[in-house]
């Protein structure tokens, strides 16, 4: 019996055992969820930027240090690249220049950012869509729903520094601490992106796992990035600092997209499903 034979062998009893295995593996070859974190990680980029420069014009100066703050802390920024990150959010300008800043983004610019900006959270909403094979939800119910969780995603980021650091403790209980914001963060915004299509607990393994996943890469871009983009600065200069960011926000976009699938069919397949009492017509 040649290897092929046995490997197709194996597959078939694991499947027939397990057959949350045979939809599991579909959908994960499919290249639908490549193709929709690729989206995701750029309606991720194209809503930060915006944001990003409307916080440095019209935020306080303390929200913007937070702000800084957190950045550092998220990407372990050093060197080049977070004197880069401040001349965005702090500068060097007087109050004038700050005027101007204000007068030059305007409130409209502002609030037209905010709206663009929901184009990450429409894209965030039909990959919780497409995990649940759910069709798209209407603008009335889920326009709302795209900007409350935008801003709850800035207030999210706003806290990564405190948070991260366990509000003092150290890292001993801001790791555990970051794992379970996170899973409640994932698990909240699947609830609140299908419009409560799905009931809170099937939600459970899709939360954990993109829980875990953030986590994971949470630890990895702390000893990656900072001498990624100090090198992409220094080689291409602001450009190879946008195409660096741009590469991690796909691979965290892909993380979470394979997650929420994952999660998804776990909860609808036996054994999970039974204990779990998935029901896609019960939100």
């Amino acid at each position: 019996m040649s290897w092929a034979t046995r490997v197709r062998n194996i597959r078939a009893g694991a499947e027939r055992r397990f057959p949350v295995l045979t939809e599991l593996t579909a959908r994960l070859v499919s290249g639908n969820l490549l193709d929709a974190a690729t989206r995701l990680a750029a309606q991720a980029f194209l809503a930060a930027v915006p944001l990003l420069f409307a916080l440095a014009a019209f935020a306080p100066s303390g929200v913007r240090h937070q702000m800084l703050e957190s950045l550092r802390a998220i990407f372990g920024l050093t060197g080049s690249s977070d004197q880069q990150l401040q001349q965005v959010l702090n500068g060097n300008s007087s109050d004038k220049e700050d005027d101007a800043l204000r007068d030059t983004t305007g409130v409209v610019g502002a609030l037209v950012a905010l709206v663009s900006a929901t184009s990450f959270s429409r894209a965030m909403a039909r990959v919780c869509e497409r995990a649940w094979r759910l069709p798209k939800a209407g603008t009335r119910i889920g326009a709302w729903r795209w900007t409350v969780w935008l801003l709850a995603l800035v207030v999210v980021v706003l806290l990564q520094a405190p948070l991260r650091d366990g509000f003092g403790a150290g890292a001993w209980l801001g790791l555990p601490l970051y794992f379970l914001v996170s899973t409640c963060v994932w698990l909240w915004t699947q609830h609140l992106l299908l419009a409560k299509r799905i009931r809170w607990l099937p939600l459970l393994p899709g939360a954990l796992l993109a829980g875990t996943a953030t986590t994971v890469l949470g630890l990895t871009a702390r000893l990656y990035m900072p001498g990624a983009l100090d090198r992409a600065l220094a080689e291409y200069g602001s450009l190879g600092m946008v195409l660096t960011m741009l590469s991690w926000l796909i691979v965290v976009c892909a993380a979470l997209t394979f997650a929420v699938t994952i999660g998804a069919v776990l909860a609808q397949e036996p054994p999970l499903d039974r204990y779990l009492g998935t029901d896609l017509h019960d939100g």
